[in-house]
């Protein structure tokens, strides 16, 4: 399938902060009644659905299992994932990929990080050429470590200008209610990144820009792995001095990891690091959180598995990160003891103390 260039801004002339409150406007009167497609009827993907279609656009929803979105399109709920909650009525739902993505002028993929290359593999010659399309995920995949942009461009075979990755505190749930909220939409190309702002802003949802992909993605998908930390602590009963300690060596580790890559430090302190770190670790609504807390209670790896309605991507980003971290030369002693209690050679009570890899004094 031939794949357009699509847009592309000049950083050299167009830098973040020129991106002024005139230029949104206009984006966001072009994004009115935009074709868009989601891929993925999850908690978040529906959620994220909804965002879109209560922004002014129109909004075609995948769901591969057919009575979800007949549920969807027919009675505008979806008991499965976003229970009690009424979706728009111009939010329709199909299982049908071809139907969906028929004149779709962005696309947003939101399903598990491990089935992304398979999943875009049965969609890669059914979608319009040039528009952008959205990874909603926040994972690394095994065996090539890759974040899931770098999958969407060698599996699609589409121009990095057109890809874009969407991070921040965003519990599914919360955002559902209208709860208001940020989040944060990057891309190497800040027109692009701009364009799926202006789409996925609202009254309770505002969608902010920058061009660091690789802080964005890595942030979204480290701080999962802190949350089940969190969780593990919370499970065994230590209290929030605990829970303050492993956040803020959390997330210097993740800090560390992601600059080694290449990533912005400052892009660790906003909304893809540091907010989402927040939202996630102290949530009951954050499945890592959950799965980080059946672990603490005693629960074996493969009954929290079993357990989870849905994925909770931290704990298969564990051993990618953990190599990635090791071909870089990182140390990350949180995320390895998870491992650890995952593997069940430490006890999670455990956990805590071990904030470091030494007893030598270190510098914070």
């Amino acid at each position: 399938m031939s794949r357009g260039s699509g847009p592309r801004a000049s950083l050299d002339a167009l830098g973040e902060g020129a991106v002024t409150t005139e230029a949104i406007s206009v984006m966001r009167a072009s994004a009115l009644e935009r074709r868009v497609a989601v891929l993925g009827a999850g908690s978040w993907g529906t959620t994220f659905a909804k965002v879109l279609a209560e922004g002014g656009a129109e909004v075609a929803l995948w769901a591969r299992r057919p009575e979800i979105a007949r549920e969807i399109t027919e009675t505008h709920r979806n008991s499965d994932y976003l229970p009690g909650i009424n979706l728009p009525i111009g939010l329709t739902a199909s299982s049908s990929l071809r139907s969906v993505l028929q004149n779709a002028e962005q696309v947003y993929v939101s399903v598990p990080s491990q089935t992304l290359r398979q999943n875009l593999s049965d969609i890669r010659d059914l979608i319009p050429s040039g528009v952008p399309v959205i990874s909603l995920m926040k994972g690394v995949e095994k065996g090539t470590g890759l974040r899931m942009s770098e999958v969407v461009i060698e599996s699609l075979g589409i121009d990095p200008s057109l890809v874009a990755v969407a991070s921040g505190p965003n519990l599914a749930l919360e955002i559902a209610k209208r709860q208001p909220t940020a989040a944060v939409i990057s891309s190497e190309s800040l027109e692009t990144a701009t364009l799926v702002a202006a789409t996925a802003t609202n009254p309770y949802f505002r969608s902010f820009v920058n061009t660091d992909v690789i802080g964005t993605e890595f942030g979204g998908v480290l701080k999962n792995l802190i949350a089940v930390a969190i969780g593990i602590v919370d499970g065994v009963g230590y209290g929030e001095n605990t829970k303050a300690s492993i956040i803020t060596r959390g997330l210097a580790e993740m800090t560390s990891f992601a600059v080694s890559f290449g990533a912005k430090p400052e892009t660790l302190s906003g909304l893809a690091g540091l907010g989402d770190l927040i939202a996630t670790c102290q949530s009951p609504l954050s499945r890592n959180n959950t799965a980080g807390r059946l672990l603490g209670q005693g629960y074996r790896f493969d009954d929290v598995v079993r357990q989870m309605n849905q994925t909770a991507e931290g704990l298969a980003s564990v051993a990618p990160i953990l190599e990635l971290a090791a071909r870089q030369g990182v140390d990350m002693p949180i995320v390895t003891q998870v491992a650890e209690v995952l593997a069940g050679t430490l006890d999670p009570r455990n956990i805590a103390p071990h904030l470091t890899e030494t007893d030598e004094p270190q510098g914070e």
